[in-house]
Parts: structure tokens; sequence; C-alpha cells
């Protein structure tokens, strides 16, 4: 398709345009995509519709962030691979500043920040999961065997509070999808995708990913450096996290609170402040990076979860879009996806319990406060922004009462 913008394929200018997006695009990763398209296919017509249709699935099928994923191919689409860093710096930067400088607040000076402000971002983040539950439930469990999967994922993660065991619940249903579903198989014509990597580059990079992915763990073992046991625990939940931002909320969980990273209080009021950010979800690893104690912190710490959960990203889109167009018509990985999304829901509904609902709802002023913001998500449409900041002050005016 024809370009109207021709001084926009220089990685500086591709920058400048993810960061101006960066900086406006609330709304979590659906709205993040309507943004997309509304720049690239309507504005600057770098591709076509059906291309970013395509683009959009080939993304909601890796694990990972899929907003952030689709930027990452748009900019290798102009740049090559530094364009594909210039559109993911742009895009990431602007919250994960904010997140970082969030976390040394709190550590810095929690003692002078109001304990109500604080706990009405811990009982937001109720809303904000419980509306993430029923949006992929309604989308990815349309039926009674995907509601039963999603029903056994919950209470399997609940009975193994672990990382493994949230990864092997991802493995059994992925198994189980390939067992109990039959998609159908697509035949619509469709566009190719604007982005060239070559097929011997793209088992490089696949192959680093699970290198990465398995010797990590290995690292860490050997080497007793607290930056190795973040990069693992991070890159890990970058690899394996279906379904979106809010997914992750119970794998980090799990990797940082356990071991005393984080305390599960600091890990729920920066989960309610990351949902105030532009941008994508998965900066909230920046600031679980500088809120860490024991170890790498602040902005380094900050930095290292960042780029580490966001790495398996560039890795695997890198990796899956010269074969994309294989993947896409096979009936086996469709039906394996299957299952896989309706274990993932079950993920964040077992998560939505603990810990978001067991650390948050003390009383029954917390529960009618997490309504009242569901509600204003839900139905009033209002931007998450505003709804995070409404249950701040009234946390604020709560403890002031008091």
């Amino acid at each position: 398709m024809s370009n109207t913008h021709r001084d926009d394929s220089s990685v500086w200018s591709v920058f400048l345009i993810f960061l101006r997006l960066g900086l406006t695009s609330f709304g979590g990763p659906v709205a993040h995509l309507g943004y997309f398209r509304e720049e690239f296919v309507t504005r600057r017509r770098w591709l076509s519709e059906r291309s970013y249709a395509d683009l959009v699935a080939l993304c909601q099928f890796l694990p990972g962030p899929a907003s952030s994923q689709v930027g990452i191919a748009l900019g290798l689409s102009r740049s090559g691979y530094a364009g594909a860093l210039a559109a993911w710096a742009g895009f990431t930067i602007p919250s994960a500043i904010a997140l970082i400088l969030f976390a040394l607040g709190i550590s810095s000076y929690g003692d002078v920040m109001d304990p109500g402000a604080l706990h009405g971002l811990k009982v937001v983040a109720v809303a904000v999961v419980a509306q993430a539950v029923w949006g992929m439930a309604r989308n990815l469990c349309p039926d009674a065997l995907r509601v039963t999967i999603m029903a056994i994922a919950a209470c399997a993660v609940l009975l193994a509070p672990s990382v493994w065991g949230q990864v092997g619940v991802i493995i059994v249903a992925g198994f189980g999808g390939v067992l109990l579903f039959k998609p159908a198989q697509a035949t619509e014509h469709h566009d190719p995708l604007p982005v060239a990597v070559g097929r011997r580059a793209g088992v490089v990079w696949f192959s680093l990913f699970f290198a990465l992915l398995a010797g990590l763990p290995v690292l860490a073992e050997l080497v007793p450096s607290r930056a190795v046991a973040m990069a693992d625990a991070f890159y890990r939940a970058g690899s394996l996290v279906f379904g979106g931002g809010h997914v992750v909320l119970p794998l980090l969980q799990a990797e940082v609170v356990p071991p005393g990273w984080v305390g599960n209080e600091a890990f729920l009021a920066g989960y309610g402040a990351a949902q105030a950010m532009p941008g994508p979800l998965f900066t909230f690893a920046s600031f679980l990076g500088a809120s860490m104690s024991g170890g790498p912190s602040g902005w380094m710490g900050g930095m290292i979860c960042l780029l580490a959960i966001f790495a398996p990203s560039f890795l695997l889109v890198f990796a899956a879009l010269p074969f994309w167009e294989r993947m896409r018509r096979n009936l086996r990985v469709q039906a394996a996806l299957t299952g896989v999304n309706a274990a993932v829901v079950g993920l964040l509904l077992a998560a939505l319990y603990h810990p978001v609902w067991t650390i948050a709802i003390r009383q029954p002023q917390d529960f009618g406060l997490a309504l009242v913001a569901l509600v204003a998500l839900m139905f009033w449409r209002l931007p998450p922004w505003l709804v995070v900041a409404g249950s701040g002050a009234a946390g604020w005016l709560a403890n002031a009462a008091l």
C-alpha cells in the first residue's frame, strides 16, 4: 500500500511516532490496537487492513503482550531491527519511568504517604482484574467445555500456587485442546505481512528464545546473583503469558512475593498504579524491579526486570514472522491454543481471589469501593486512569474520616 508519509521510515521518526502513542494510549491492549490501526492503517498507510488484522492475529497467538508485539513488528517493517527497538522504546519508556518513580517514592517516602490512598490502589486492582476476567471469559470461554477448563485451571493453580504449577496447567490445557477441539480450516484470503525476516534468521531467533528459557534457570542456580535470578524470573514470565497484560499478574506474584523480593502490599499498590499509566501493562515489571529488597533495585532493578520481561516478545516476533503462514493454517496449533486460552482465564480468575481479593478486601467499605470502580469501568466506561485516581482519593478520604 502506498505511503503518504515519506519521512517516517527513519529510526528516529519511528521512535517519535511511538513515543506519542506511549504518552497518550490509555485503556489497555484492545485500546492500543485501536490506536495503532488508526495511526498506521488509516492515517499513515503503512500496511493494509488485511495485513494489520493478520499481524494482530499472529501477536495474539504468541505468548506475551500483544499490543507491544504488534508495535515491535510495525517498527521492524519500517526500519528493520533498529526500528523494532525504537518502536518498543517509544511506546514503553513513558509508563516505565513513571512506575519506577512511583516505586522510588514508596520506598523513600512510604511512611509519609497516606495509607488510605495506597489501600485505594489495592482495591481498584480488584475491579480491574474482575473486568479482565469477565471480558476474557466472554471471548475465550463461550461454551461449557471451555468454562470447565477455566474452572479446573483456577482450582489447580490455587491448590498448587507456584510458577511451575501455572506452567503445568498451561501445558496440560494445550494437550487437552488438541484432543477436545476441532477448529475449522481457515481458507479466507489474506494479504502477506509487510515484514521480511528470513527463515534462517527466524530459526536463529527461535533457538535463542529457547536457549534463554532453558539456560537462565541453570545460570541462576550456578551463579548466586540476585540480578541473574531477577532476569530468569521475569524472562520466564514474559515467555509463558498467554492472553495479555493482566494474565502476567499471577506469574509475577508467584515469582516475587514468596521469596520476599516484594511484599504483597507493595505488589498490589503498584499493580493498581499501573492501571493509570498509558502504554503496555507489562511495564509493571519496572515497578517491581525498582521495589526489590536485598538486591538490584531502583533504576537498575527496574531496567533489568523491564528488559527481561520484554525480551521474549522481540525474539518470538522475529522468530514467528517467517513461519506464520504455515502456523496459521495448522489445525493442531489452533486447537491447542483454544485450550490454552481457556486455561489462562482460569489463572486470572485464581489471581482475582488470591492475592488480589484476599489482600485488598478487608471490610464492607472495601467491597463497596471495588464495586463502584467495577461499575465505572464496565458500564460507565470511564478511563482507567480516572477510576484509579478516584479510588486513591476515596481511600484517602475514608482514612482521613477515621
